[in-house]
């Protein structure tokens, strides 16, 4: 009876537990779809997509009486599932631009999903966790890690995980990388560019739906809709006027319309791919570490009209997105003071103080707050007790007292901010031109001022280009009668305004630079931060930190109308990943108006240049606070070991 009275209470408690997970699961789902009346059913054939309009009704999975941690957070993926859609789909804008063809159809209904997912995640951490461990799950049961020829590696799931990666900054899962990967280099070569612009419309389903209609046009997997072409798509370029129209001068050459038939089959979509492969020059081998042949290196042209084969042979052919520069003859780095005048210098700086004075009061308590951090490690810190060192003179009373007592040594603890040298890397591209450039010149000037107060050394570079839409280097393409895949087409210029050795009371004058009318021009990143980075690693110091504070990706006209669309883009993707993957340097990003954390693991979104300063000073404290309690830590385990 005894044991009967104790099955009964455990059953009775399991299914209390399992009611209170359903009540605070709807009660959730309530809230994210911002649906008070929603009516949360269990069932075993779910359907988590049920519309209000369909009876104001969620379906989820059935909950199991065990419940385990799996359990639970796949059943919170699909209750988030069913609580964005509902919250951030329009039913009607979608049934309004949906494709007639049905592979087309099936993408479109992919990315849709994957935007409302992004939002989630982007928003709600938690949110994220959840739908990962969902998505993971899917991967696996469809089998996924098995696949390895493209034709079976369906297009919608590769292109979803992708835009997921664009939008969220999250890899695909273990087990659909490498279905992913069949797929990346056509797409990323065909649509590359657009795919990774699609976040500023993240919340606009119109727009958004909109350009999914341009990206299967791209494809060819459906006819081009009848809508306003992109500016930046139409936009000539000032300098290849009255040039051959059909000269190879196009990020992304295009099938002619009259040979690409109807498709109706993910089949015929694939063979379409591999055509559009050929078009891009030849076979196309693209690897994320890089192309290892030389530059020479091309492949044999085929006649006009012969057979392609199915699957070309990637390993013969170059690589349009291997990274390198058509000329790097008129590049320079320049000092401040060589590109401005002593005067005008002066003048710029005093406009400069001007504004300082109204932001000092905003950014001044976070900077005492820095220097009081770094200060309070100037002082000397001792260990006490140890087998050697110096004499610890105030210990020689026990030895006098009890002469089998061992004497008793003392050493001096490390400081290590004194070996420190921060970098701050700032764009100077025309986007940046306003209220943006001169809060990130008074930020640096006033963190500059505040780290030397502590002994820490501070340079501040800057990055932008000589011309707009291509210089020199352009023009020595165009008369070399653009040969494709010339790599990047424009010449830079990077800025040194104070270097770490230079005092900052002799290096201020040059921030006034940022303002000068004509400076800011266009942005190439991947190598402003390896020049960055490789100059940081040249130092003596220690510990080095590099911060990049930047308001876009990478942008330049002529390098990209000449270049696959990623092309900018890829390689500061691979910069950043060998820094932070192979590098002693540490680096941190701050995104003004756009996130960077996409590209960063250590990065910060602000939304408003007023908030730079402050998120500096901030970021740097934590980032000293961290070190702090690394060394605490440290420091117990080795008296621990003792």
């Amino acid at each position: 009876m005894a044991s009967n009275a104790f099955k009964q209470e455990n059953r009775t408690e399991q299914n209390d537990r399992v009611e209170a997970f359903r009540r605070a699961t709807g009660a959730t789902v309530r809230a994210i779809s911002e649906h008070p009346e929603l009516q949360i059913n269990f069932s075993v054939e779910p359907d988590s997509l049920v519309s209000p309009q369909k009876g104001d009704q969620v379906k989820l999975p059935v909950v199991s009486k065990a419940l385990n941690d799996t359990e639970r957070t796949l059943l919170r993926g699909h209750a988030d599932t069913a609580a964005l859609r509902l919250r951030h789909h329009d039913q009607a804008i979608h049934h309004k631009l949906l494709p007639s063809n049905p592979d087309a159809r099936a993408v479109y209904e992919a990315l849709e999903k994957t935007r409302i997912e992004a939002i989630g995640a982007t928003e709600m951490p938690g949110v994220g966790i959840n739908l990962t461990a969902v998505l993971e799950e899917r991967c696996q049961k469809r089998g996924y890690a098995q696949i390895t020829d493209r034709r079976q590696a369906p297009l919608p799931e590769a292109m979803g995980l992708l835009l997921r990666e664009a939008l969220t900054g999250a890899p695909p899962p273990e087990a659909a990388q490498s279905m992913v990967e069949l797929w990346r280099p056509w797409i990323e070569a065909k649509i590359g560019r657009k795919l990774f612009a699609m976040d500023k419309d993240l919340y606009d389903q119109d727009r958004f739906s909109r350009m999914v209609r341009d990206l299967l046009a791209d494809m060819a997997l459906e006819d081009a809709p009848d809508q306003e072409k992109n500016p930046e798509e139409t936009e000539d370029n000032s300098e290849s006027q009255g040039q051959d129209d059909s000269a190879p001068d196009q990020a992304e050459d295009e099938i002619p319309q009259e040979n690409t038939p109807e498709m109706g089959s993910m089949g015929e979509a694939e063979a379409g791919a591999e055509e559009d492969m050929q078009a891009l020059g030849g076979d196309q081998h693209i690897d994320d570490e890089g192309d290892q042949r030389g530059e020479g290196e091309t492949d044999e042209t085929e006649e006009p009209g012969a057979t392609q084969p199915p699957h070309p042979d990637f390993s013969k052919a170059d690589d349009p997105l291997r990274y390198k520069a058509f000329s790097t003859d008129f590049d320079e780095i320049a000092l401040a003071e060589d590109l401005c005048d002593a005067d005008e210098l002066i003048r710029l700086r005093n406009q400069l103080d001007k504004q300082l004075a109204a932001l000092h009061g905003v950014i001044g308590r976070l900077a005492n707050r820095l220097q009081r951090l770094l200060m309070a490690k100037q002082f000397r810190g001792w260990d006490f007790d140890l087998e050697e060192g110096i004499l610890d003179t105030a210990r020689l009373a026990r030895v006098i007292v009890d002469p089998m007592v061992p004497l008793s040594f003392k050493q001096e603890q490390e400081a290590p901010f004194r070996d420190t040298v921060v970098s701050l890397l700032i764009d100077n591209s025309g986007s940046m031109r306003g209220r943006p450039i001169t809060v990130a010149a008074m930020s640096a000037d006033i963190l500059a001022r505040t780290l030397e107060r502590c002994g820490v050394k501070v340079e501040i570079l800057g990055f932008t280009t000589k011309e707009w839409k291509g210089g020199r280097s352009r023009r020595a393409w165009l008369e070399q009668n653009k040969p494709a895949h010339p790599g990047r087409l424009n010449d830079l210029r990077h800025i040194i305004y104070k270097p770490a050795d230079m005092p900052w009371r002799r290096g201020k004058r040059h921030l006034g630079l940022m303002l000068k009318d004509g400076i800011l021009k266009e942005n190439i990143d991947g190598e402003a931060l390896q020049w960055a980075h490789d100059r940081l690693s040249a130092r003596a110091e220690q510990r080095r930190i590099l911060m990049v504070i930047s308001d876009g990706a990478p942008v330049d006209d002529s390098t990209s109308n000449a270049n696959p669309a990623i092309f900018l883009e890829r390689h500061l993707r691979k910069v950043i990943a060998d820094i932070e993957e192979r590098s002693s340097v540490q680096l941190l990003a701050i995104g003004i108006g756009h996130d960077v954390t996409r590209y960063y693991r250590n990065a910060v979104t602000i939304m408003d240049a007023e908030q730079l300063g402050g998120t500096m000073m901030e970021r740097l404290a934590d980032l000293f606070d961290e070190d702090e309690r690394a060394s605490s830590k440290r420091a117990f385990a080795h008296r621990l070991s003792r």
